[in-house]
């Protein structure tokens, strides 16, 4: 009886226990408050400063490197609806440096890139074809003369001086993020730089760099790849911004780009409680916060109006969708899933891994291996308010694109129906432990992890991130079934074709003229001959 009363009260504290295991908790350390998430593999600290500005800190010591990430919570979901690639555009010019580095003499440069402004408005509101050439002209000769004042690729000589590594940006539907990789003892230099980085961005050189993502936006156009993905999240979202506003912006748009636009957005969302700085690897926490904290105290913070996306009505499908280029044949069919960190994204990740893995999912060894179709696979890309769920196969010699549809749909039958053992998702669990074992050891890794929840969630849902490996163990063998039935159902996909043909909608952005401009190689800033003398 005793023993029996030991074995209830030893259950019941286990159970509290587990229930505790992932706990959001507040410590200080250092002089700063932090908080944590208890048994948090990547031990992450996060802060908050007195601005607003989130610090994530994981300490790594197996490599005497740092990798950074500064995330800013804008993407192409807060481009506004008459400036699509706004974000994308702010982004390629934050590394053109501001008024102390990239520019020789900012007193004489500021005049004319003042002037540029002013026509850029003007070509903007003008509908005249001749007109609009002609002010295009005057931008040309105004940029020749402003790019005898500015050092071209100056920010990232500098960070490739102080050893940095894999020096990038990206941009994406919710997110434009900034990528570094530094030494360790690089700090100092490293923080002095971006500081000042995003201080006050000058766009200069605006016009040659308004020709590179001219020629970004005819290669996806050219992409069929792109074109795929484009057709995807277009279909499944016909009311969110995910479906609705392209990253690269629209050829309208791009034609029509407007410097005091972009500014505005830089102060719009470039503010401190829009904003992080993530790092991972060998420091100290307790210094690195008070560094960041000394390099950035001088970001004010403002109101940040958060995207609310439109709830989307259930899939009226399938829908089908056909496009047409120069590659292979391929297809997908896609779904909507539900929002990150709930219990049905959960599902749909480990249901893509039943389906593929790489080895014994139901594509893998039922299509695959038995060469049915060449390529199939399944994936989930997660968003903050929705997923993509899709299947993809590519037909093979002989093979309709339609026919490959039905042979994959025949497997997400043989999924409702549970014909699949159950030690999969406990060999899929396995894998993704292994997996997570590894990503430890990668700085990049953990930045990731740790940079894309806060683009999600501000980093608040971090426990959940910390206790998915736990969370999807529990999932049973019924629970999958019972997802399956519910979410593969005959309407709530789409299906994009992608046959092998001329495009005939291909309606590319056409390059204005642009006279090469002086790049001044090899000529320092002050700023920069400071950094680089300590």
């Amino acid at each position: 009886m005793k023993f029996t009363h030991l074995l209830l009260l030893l259950l019941v504290t286990a159970t509290v226990q587990a229930q505790k295991k992932y706990e959001w908790k507040t410590a200080t350390s250092g002089g700063y408050t932090y908080k944590y998430v208890t048994n948090d593999p990547m031990a992450t600290r996060f802060y908050t400063l007195k601005n607003g500005l989130t610090v994530a800190l994981s300490p790594n010591d197996k490599e005497p490197r740092i990798a950074v990430r500064i995330p800013v919570r804008a993407g192409s979901n807060t481009d506004p609806k008459d400036h699509t690639g706004l974000a994308h555009y702010l982004e390629h010019m934050l590394f053109k440096g501001t008024d102390k580095f990239g520019s020789l003499d900012w007193a004489k440069e500021k005049p004319l890139l003042d002037k540029i402004d002013e026509l850029y408005e003007q070509y903007n509101s003008t509908t005249d074809e001749a007109k609009r050439k002609e002010i295009y002209k005057e931008i040309d000769r105004v940029s020749g003369k402003a790019a005898k004042f500015a050092i071209a690729n100056e920010y990232d000589k500098l960070m490739a001086s102080i050893g940095s590594q894999g020096t990038n940006a990206h941009t994406w539907v919710e997110e434009t993020v900034y990528h570094e990789n530094i030494p360790a003892n690089a700090l100092d230099k490293f923080l002095a730089v971006q500081s000042e980085r995003f201080r006050n961005p000058i766009l200069r050189i605006f016009h040659t760099e308004l020709e590179a993502v001219y020629e970004e936006k005819n290669r996806s156009l050219d992409n069929d790849g792109w074109k795929v993905q484009e057709a995807m999240h277009t279909l499944l979202f016909p009311k969110h911004n995910y479906g609705q506003q392209s990253t690269i912006g629209t050829i309208e748009h791009l034609k029509n780009p407007s410097l005091k636009a972009i500014r505005n957005y830089y102060h719009q969302y470039y503010v401190p409680n829009n904003m992080a700085i993530v790092m991972a690897g060998d420091f100290k926490p307790d210094e690195v916060i008070k560094k960041i904290d000394a390099a950035f105290a001088y970001m004010k913070p403002k109101p940040v109006e958060e995207y609310k996306g439109p709830i989307e009505a259930p899939l009226a499908g399938p829908i089908v969708k056909e496009l047409y280029g120069p590659s292979a044949e391929t297809m997908r069919i896609v779904y909507r899933t539900g929002p990150a960190n709930s219990r049905d994204a959960d599902l749909a990740s480990v249901v893509s891994s039943i389906l593929s893995n790489g080895k014994a999912g139901l594509l893998d060894l039922n299509l695959n291996k038995q060469q049915k179709v060449l390529g199939a696979g399944a994936g989930i890309r997660q968003y903050k308010d929705y997923g993509v769920f899709q299947l993809l196969a590519n037909p093979k010699q002989g093979q309709t694109l339609e026919q490959v549809k039905d042979i994959l749909l025949e497997q997400i039958e043989k999924l409702k129906k549970g014909e699949f053992e159950e030690s999969l998702i406990k060999a899929i669990v396995a894998n993704y432990k292994l997996s997570e074992m590894t990503a430890m050891e990668s700085n990049t890794s953990r930045v990731n992890s740790i940079m894309d929840e806060f683009i999600k969630n501000q980093g608040k849902e971090w426990n959940k991130n910390v206790a998915f490996l736990d969370d999807i163990e529990k999932i049973t063998k019924k629970e999958i079934v019972d997802f399956a039935n519910r979410f593969f159902t005959p309407t709530n996909y789409a299906v994009v074709y992608k046959r092998k043909g001329e495009d005939k909608n291909i309606a590319k952005v056409e390059k204005p003229s642009i006279t090469p401009v002086e790049t001044n190689a090899g000529k320092q800033s002050d700023f920069v001959k400071a950094i680089t003398s300590t």
